[in-house]
């Protein structure tokens, strides 16, 4: 078994950073040195070789081992590139989320869709550098997804001929396709129909140079002109481009031929160049005497500049590269960012390389990485909320990049070196004034408590947090740690901790008990929505109230908690449920159905009120309902109230009276009869009234009847009546009748009934729809009564069973009136005549008999009706009545809604005529020959006669045909003029013309508004006679309402000035623009400062009304003055103090400020007197705060003294080991080995830069001879 030697990437690192540190001091001339080159070793202990094949001792041609096995060359289907993301580029910059958050699951998702094996890690410089692993096809598929999606994109347009997109797209789009991939960009090619030959680009920068070369590449090929391609080295190629591209652009102009040179991201050597023979020649020429004279003149010099410090030296987008280009002509080549090499290659004329490796030096070195010391659990308060604090010092200074640690108890800060000195002083500042005032203690309680320590939706920590002004962490459940941590300030801190740890030690004591409720009663103590359970759980917050599910129907409520709490929330709870059965009483009141809407008033109002001062609830039947019952839920005496008030709007609605009438209680069943027969009937008879009974059994003798007087009257009369008959001698009978007859018994109106009654005295009640038994007819009264109006009725009922067969003549022609609609009229003398059945002949047959079969006085009353219908057929006549097409439509009215009433009123029928087409072309007239046509003379036309279109025909009784024609023509819609002034159109028709139709809809009309363009006065109204008067009156008080708006905006249009130096326009604003808010709003005008740009910047606008804007005015001006009275004073105050003056989000600035009446300045960071602090006031005021504030700095310069006392004892931040190692571990040597093969024979050393000998992961690499051996695989 074989073993192998692994170089790592630290051993590695420590032979290239030179000796290791305890072989530092073996290190120097003389002897030493020689000692020290004998210690180095050789190229082979270094690098042994791999065992040779050798023949077996048995004979057998099996190896020695794995390594010497011929294994047969294959090509791996799985290959693996590195991606690199620049920070610049990256689209999550999250630094503190990663590995999770969107980042992460795109990644995920990327894997999922492409199959593609993804791993990410995070460089130095914060770039994201992505190892994608999988077949090629995946790989590329992957890395478009993670340019698209992990890196911003840019975009480009390269232009070529149009003839040549074709040649980008390829057979079946395949070429753009490989191209997107290779390049992961996105390729945007124009549609065939487009003109324009602007391909469009997207991805990332990277991506855009390539596919911007591909595409010019395909062009170039294609074009019919000459293509030159020059291979020149590639280090050579910025001194073709020239600094900015500025020399090639030079180039292109001067030749015209276009010249293609790879980007620097490219690694290709070919440079491109087409156009005229001539030009490319000329061109050719140019760059390789550029080439020549610069691989002549030109020499290089490498230098070591640390990993971290080369992308300040590239720039952004390569700019500072560039520029040193231009300055000193000297070509800086950077390593990639996916190699570890830290060696910058000059290239250049020999005289300028100085200057460059200045620039070079001064560029790596213009940015420099700090650090603070700052306990890690302060990290978050010197962040502050949603970054605050640190989002400060960053507007400061945006190229300092600030770097927290989680765990660690250091700061990073990393930019320009000056500004990297600010910003740790600032961080240093706001550290010690937190370790002064901070402090934090972790205590241990069980998990099982930690959810009853936040508390229902976090009450419980939060008001401890609010009240110690702490910050308190719980760890989540899945930790399973008892630890709970308190920051803050210390008093703080420890207030907290005794109250944490109280709580925990009530919740050991606490207890359950179970409370017996009612299930009925659940829902309405947790209340809508939960907020009659949320106000008893704010006043209990330390118990945990439990409801059972409803399906479960428990009456069992639980409460957990604190023993003492626990009972009084019982208690609590047990006499809301005593006041619910209290207020579980409920009545019904009988009111007239059209009187529920006054009793629930506009949007709710009346009903509403009601139930407020009340206290009761108040339910109403649905519309649909016939129900007339509103029910009142609640006290007792509170229903009572409601019912009173209810009543009385509706006696104040109509005439509606209530009165008792005392009938003896025994007699109650028999008055509402069976299933309420009896009391119904008297009430439908009486209109509707209502008679309410008192309940069975309470031995109260007392009926109630309400109603309209009329009606009340009379039903007192009857329920009266049929109580002193069932009192003395009440008899009842029953009889039986067909359904169909019951009709006929009653008659028109109730007439034959009435009869009846009135010469029997008995009373006759028929079933109702609800009744089940639809022939049952009862009749109540004396019993000779009751058996006269029997017998009567027992007549009529045999006359309607002694079915007889009648006929009677009806001319043909008025058959079909008799059975259009389906035998609508038919069916209608059948309901009203007791079922009679009528025949009319077959249709063709010409007969004029009608046969009627049914009970004889059915027919004979059916016959009687049917000859005065045909009397009015026969009396029938046809009236023409002329109006305009155009005017048809608004007659018939809304889906034919008026032409209906006119029909029904009037007993007509009208017909319309059909409408006529404009568009249609006109009938051909036949052909004339001298005159005439088919033999007859064609009368001419007379243009006075009504189109046909025009004519509406009436058929009907003469007298009311002609009623019906005055109703048609009273809807023909007439027309007027109103003059309104044409500015005043654009009001009137409205945002959207919501205000013209809003009035059209409230005046039934038509406006017509006339164009603009027309600059007319006059506005149409067109409709029905009688609206057009209010539809003026409407109009014109509408033009009036919008002229005094017109002048009131004239008056309130005034303007007028007042010049104010600029400086004191902060100071009239207010914070966030309170003191000119309150201006504006006091005297109701607009006040307008200037802007940056304007000339006069001293001028305030105010407009408004004349006399407020002077009043604004004013008041702007007494500021002024009060303003200008004030001084500005400078003090001294140790910088150190500032901060504690100014406070957390500067509350304690603002404190004084407020208190003393006066504006505090702190000096800007990099100002030249860190310690000055301006005071501007009244004078006295200034005094005041001077003293106080100097007061301030004495107090807590003590504490700021202490503090730099302590940390003066303290390690100072970084590792100083560390520094110290590398001064004395000096330059770096490299790896050096003796008895190389480079250094024996002819063999050169392996070039670091190639990509043939170095290949990057997943690139194909072309077979070739070395020394290193003959290839294994």
């Amino acid at each position: 078994m074989s073993s192998v030697a692994v170089l790592t990437q630290e051993s590695f690192n420590e032979h290239r950073s030179g000796l290791l540190p305890e072989q530092g001091g073996a290190a120097g001339a003389g002897p030493g040195a020689v000692e020290e080159e004998d210690a180095l070793p050789t190229y082979k202990d270094a690098f042994p070789p791999l065992p040779e094949k050798a023949a077996s001792p048995e004979g057998t041609q099996e190896t020695a081992n794995a390594w010497t096995s011929k294994i047969r060359p294959l090509k791996s289907s799985v290959i693996t590139q590195v991606f690199h993301v620049p920070l610049e580029e990256r689209k999550y910059k999250d630094l503190n989320q990663f590995g999770e958050g969107d980042q992460a699951k795109v990644c995920v998702d990327i894997m999922h869709k492409t199959g593609a094996h993804l791993e990410l890690s995070l460089a130095k410089d914060q770039g994201l550098s992505i190892m994608v692993s999988g077949k090629l096809d995946a790989v590329m598929k992957a890395r478009k997804e993670i340019v698209s999606r992990l890196q911003t994109q840019a975009s480009a347009t390269v232009a070529i001929p149009k003839e040549h997109h074709r040649f980008v797209i390829g057979k079946n789009g395949e070429k753009l396709q490989e191209l997107e991939l290779k390049t992961a960009t996105k390729i945007q090619i124009p549609r065939p129909d487009d003109p324009s030959n602007q391909i469009k680009i997207s991805g990332t920068k990277e991506g855009l140079e390539k596919a911007k070369h591909e595409i010019l590449l395909i062009s170039a090929e294609q074009d019919k002109r000459a293509v030159e391609r020059v291979n020149i080295d590639k280090v050579y190629h910025p001194f073709i481009t020239g600094p900015y591209n500025k020399q090639v652009g030079e180039m292109m102009q001067e030749t015209g031929a276009r010249v293609n040179v790879p980007p620097p991201s490219v690694n290709k050597t070919e440079i491109v160049i087409t156009g005229e023979k001539e030009q490319v020649a000329l061109a050719v020429t140019m760059i390789k005497k550029i080439y020549e004279e610069k691989k002549k003149n030109s020499t290089t010099i490498a230098v070591e500049v640390k990993k971290s410090q080369h992308k300040y030296v590239i720039g952004p987008k390569g700019n500072t590269l560039q520029e040193i280009l231009e300055k000193t002509g000297v070509s800086v080549e950077i390593p990639p960012s996916d190699s570890s090499s830290e060696t910058v290659i000059l290239r250049g004329e020999p005289d300028r390389l100085g200057q460059a490796l200045t620039e070079v030096y001064a560029k790596a070195n213009s940015y420099t990485i700090s650090s603070v010391t700052a306990p890690s659990w302060l990290h978050r308060f010197i962040i502050g909320k949603k970054g605050q604090n640190l989002a400060k010092i960053t507007q400061q200074m945006p190229k300092v990049h600030i770097e927290f640690t989680e765990g660690e108890d250091k700061i990073t800060l990393e930019g320009p070196t000056k500004d990297v000195q600010m910003v740790q002083g600032q961080i240093e500042v706001i550290v010690a004034d937190l370790v002064s005032r901070m402090d934090y203690t972790e205590i241990s309680v069980d998990t099982k408590f930690h959810r009853h320590l936040i508390g229902k939706g976090g009450v419980n920590i939060n008001r401890i947090k609010e009240l110690h002004k702490v910050t308190v962490r719980i760890p989540p459940d899945n930790e399973k740690s008892n630890l709970i941590r308190i920051e803050g300030d210390p008093q703080g801190v420890q207030e907290a901790k005794k109250e944490l740890l109280e709580l925990a030690s009530r919740m050991e004591n606490e207890r359950t008990k179970d409370l017996i409720i009612e299930q009925r009663f659940h829902r309405a103590i947790i209340g809508q929505k939960g907020e009659n359970i949320k106000e008893v759980r704010d006043k209990f917050p330390e118990v945990i109230i439990n409801f059972p599910d409803p399906a479960q129907k428990s009456d069992i409520v639980q409460l957990r908690g604190p023993r003492n709490e626990v009972e009084k929330c019982a208690k609590f709870m047990q006499k809301i449920v005593a006041e619910m059965v209290e207020n579980g009483f409920s009545l019904s009141v009988p009111i007239f159905k059209q009187f529920h809407r006054n009793i629930i008033g506009k949007g709710g109002s009346n009903i509403k009120k009601i139930r407020e001062e009340t206290n009761t609830k108040i339910d109403l039947p649905a519309e649909n309902s016939n129900s007339e019952m509103i029910v009142i839920t609640g006290k007792k005496a509170n229903c009572e109230v409601a019912r009173t008030r209810i009543l009385a709007i509706q006696k104040e609605l109509a005439n509606i009276t209530e009165v008792e009438v005392s009938i003896p209680s025994k007699l109650h069943n028999s008055l509402i009869g069976s299933k309420g027969r009896f009391v119904r009937s008297i009430m439908e008879e009486c209109g509707g009234v209502h008679i309410h009974f008192p309940t069975e059994g309470s031995g109260i003798d007392k009926v109630t009847i309400r109603g309209p007087v009329e009606e009340v009257e009379k039903a007192k009369q009857q329920l009266l009546a049929l109580a002193e008959e069932k009192q003395t001698k009440s008899h009842t009978a029953e009889l039986r009748a067909k359904p169909e007859y019951h009709k006929f018994l009653i008659g028109k109106g109730g007439g034959n009934i009435r009869k009846v009654r009135d010469s029997t005295g008995a009373r006759i009640i028929f079933p109702t729809m609800e009744d089940k038994d639809q022939e049952l007819i009862t009749v109540v009264g004396t019993e000779e009564a009751v058996r006269d109006a029997t017998k009567e009725l027992e007549e009529l009922i045999k006359s309607l069973d002694n079915v007889v067969e009648d006929t009677l003549t009806v001319d043909p022609k008025h058959h079909r009136y008799f059975v259009a609609r389906r035998g609508q009229v038919l069916r209608d003398l059948a309901d009203e005549y007791g079922g009679v059945m009528v025949s009319f002949p077959r249709t063709g047959t010409q007969s004029d008999k009608v046969t009627l079969k049914g009970a004889k006085d059915c027919v004979d009353q059916a016959k009687k009706r049917m000859l005065e219908i045909v009397e009015d057929l026969d009396a029938q006549v046809t009236i023409e009545c002329v109006i305009v097409q155009k005017f048809h439509r608004s007659i018939m009215g809304p889906k034919g809604s008026r032409i209906q009433q006119i029909t029904r009123d009037h007993n007509v029928q009208i017909k319309f005529p059909e409408r006529e087409d404009p568009q249609a072309p006109p009938a051909e007239e036949p052909i004339q020959e001298n005159g005439e046509t088919n033999g007859e003379v064609k009368e001419p036309v007379d243009p006075n006669l009504p189109k046909k279109c025009d004519i509406i025909v009436l058929s009907g009784r003469k007298e009311r045909c002609e009623a019906a024609v005055e109703a048609l023509k009273a809807l023909v819609p007439v027309s007027i003029e109103v003059e309104v002034p044409f500015e005043l159109h654009r009001y009137i028709i409205g945002q959207k013309g919501s205000g013209i139709r809003k009035m059209m809809d409230e005046f039934e009309v038509n406006i017509q508004v006339p164009a603009p363009e027309q600059q007319s006065d006059k506005i149409s109204i067109t409709g029905l006679a009688n609206h057009l008067d209010r539809a003026k009156e409407g109009l014109l008080e509408r033009v009036k309402e919008l002229q005094s708006e017109q002048e009131d905006r004239a008056l309130r249009s005034f303007k007028l000035t007042i010049t104010v130096d600029p400086k004191y326009h902060p100071k009239i604003i207010g914070r966030k623009g309170a003191i000119i808010t309150t201006i504006r709003t006091e005297h109701d005008v607009n006040i307008q400062f200037p802007e940056k740009n304007d000339e006069n910047q001293d001028q305030i606008t105010i407009t408004g009304y004349e006399h407020k804007a002077i009043a604004a005015r004013d008041a702007i001006q007494a500021l002024v003055d009060e303003l200008e009275e004030m001084i500005s004073e400078d003090i001294t105050l140790d910088s150190r103090v500032h901060a504690r003056i100014i406070g957390a989000r500067g509350k304690g600035i603002r404190k004084i400020m407020d208190e003393f009446k006066v504006d505090l300045r702190f000096p800007q960071s990099g100002s030249a007197d860190p310690n000055v602090v301006t005071v501007t006031g009244r004078p006295e005021l200034v005094d005041e705060a001077i003293d106080h504030l100097l007061n301030l700095e004495e107090e807590y310069m003590g504490d700021a003294v202490e503090n730099e006392t302590k940390m003066a004892y303290m390690r100072p931040p970084g590792g100083g080991a560390a520094g110290a190692m590398d001064e004395h571990r000096g330059p770096s040597k490299g790896f050096v080995v003796r008895e190389a093969p480079w250094t024996t024979g002819s063999e050169k050393a392996p070039d670091m830069s190639s990509s043939e000998d170095f290949p990057s992961f997943g690139a194909p690499v072309a077979a070739k001879s070395s020394p290193w051996g003959p290839k294994r695989f």
